[in-house]
């Protein structure tokens, strides 16, 4: 029973965290004007272009995922 009464802070922590989370973000009410504004910059937010991708992530080479070295110059050295 003692081990038990370790865990209530710890709930009544989580409980409390839940109501204020519950409290702010509960939906509001918005006057017409909100509203209406909302809607402009809804619809301004539609008709924009989007932004173009940039050429290069288009050009690169695709990865396949496994790592290769450079091939180096191997130098033989022969002792004369």
């Amino acid at each position: 029973m003692q081990i038990l009464l370790w865990l209530l802070p710890a709930a009544l922590a989580t409980l409390a965290a839940m109501a204020w989370v519950a409290w702010v973000g509960r939906e509001k009410e918005l006057s017409e004007r909100d509203q209406e504004r909302q809607r402009q910059r809804l619809e301004a937010a539609l008709r924009a272009p989007l932004p173009k991708a940039s050429q290069s992530a288009h050009t690169r080479e695709r990865s396949s995922g496994v790592a290769v070295r450079p091939s180096e110059v191997r130098r033989t050295h022969d002792a004369a």
